[in-house]
């Protein structure tokens, strides 16, 4: 989901931080192609094989029970609670960004350690000072992290079957349900990496917020910055990834994935400028497939690497 200011007079400012964000994919995605050598070596694919149907399964029984526990802590419970989940989560994943790469370089045991207390000293900082740029660091991690995982992880059948279910979700969760909107003003409000966030002014401090996004929505203000769930970046990448590590010689069609990514991203942006939110996956992940399909077959005259599981 995306999220920006409404107000016309707003909107060329609004350009510079469509370009950054724009760069966010870029960098994550970039940083996930260059970890996807060490994190295979390293043996940490998600899933045995790849082309099995119920990886899809886990993936989606994961996403729904992981949203309903935290929307539920944050209504009946305390949403600290949520926090500790969320930067367990920083830590763990940033070690496993860490260490692969580390080891390239250093010997196994002081990679392992170096390690540790890199995602340690990570994640301490985003308890302690949560302002835009450590989340957004954390975010690049996390985000080329898992990216990482799953693009190594699943076959790119499964990864296109993913994308499209997530992409009828988000818009279900958004435009319907409306739980996605809850769920975006909750980490917001305990300022943790599931957003990234690109300001629009020089000065902005997140952690001078005081309105959540749910009051400034319904009272129309206009925001300092522009906020985009990792997910609407981690979502496509996996395809960029999955494309990169299965086919041979893929590099040209994961950066015509990671292209049609940035086309559905400037469509997106036509929307989201007029100050509602957005879901962000229906065009992502379209902009992402279609770079895909459109690719494979100018290039090849076939959809490479496209293996039934059936």
């Amino acid at each position: 989901m995306t999220v920006m200011e409404p107000k016309e007079e707003e909107r060329k400012g609004n350009i510079f931080p469509i370009i950054l964000m724009g760069g966010m994919f870029v960098l994550i995605q970039g940083i996930a192609l260059l970890v996807t050598g060490p994190f295979t070596d390293a043996g940490m694919q998600a899933f045995q094989n790849p082309d099995d149907p119920m990886n899809l399964v886990i993936f989606f029984v994961i996403i729904f029970i992981t949203t309903a526990v935290i929307l539920l802590i944050a209504k009946f419970w305390k949403k600290q609670l949520i926090k500790i989940i969320i930067l367990g989560a920083v830590g763990y994943t940033s070690f496993f960004v860490f260490y692969p790469l580390l080891a390239l370089a250093l010997v196994d045991w002081f990679a392992l350690g170096l390690a540790i207390v890199l995602a340690l000293g990570l994640t301490v900082l985003l308890f302690k000072y949560p302002e835009w740029y450590i989340i957004d660091l954390c975010g690049v991690i996390v985000g080329a992290g898992a990216i990482a995982i799953f693009g190594i992880s699943l076959g790119i059948f499964l990864v296109l079957i993913l994308l499209i279910g997530l992409a009828i979700y988000d818009a279900i969760s958004v435009y319907k349900t409306k739980h996605m909107i809850d769920l975006a003003d909750t980490v917001m409000d305990l300022k943790l990496p599931v957003l990234l966030v690109i300001p629009k002014i020089r000065h902005y401090s997140l952690l001078k917020e005081t309105k959540g996004l749910k009051e400034k929505l319904k009272d129309e203000e206009e925001r300092d910055a522009f906020f985009m769930g990792l997910g609407d970046v981690v979502m496509p990448g996996i395809l960029v990834a999955a494309v990169y590590y299965n086919i041979p010689n893929g590099f040209p069609i994961a950066m015509s994935v990671l292209v049609g990514t940035l086309i559905g991203f400037a469509i997106l942006m036509t929307f989201v400028i007029k100050g509602k939110p957005q879901a962000g996956l229906p065009l992502l992940c379209g902009g992402a497939i279609a770079g895909y399909v459109i690719s494979s077959y100018l290039l090849f005259g076939t959809l490479m690497g496209l293996t039934l599981p059936f």
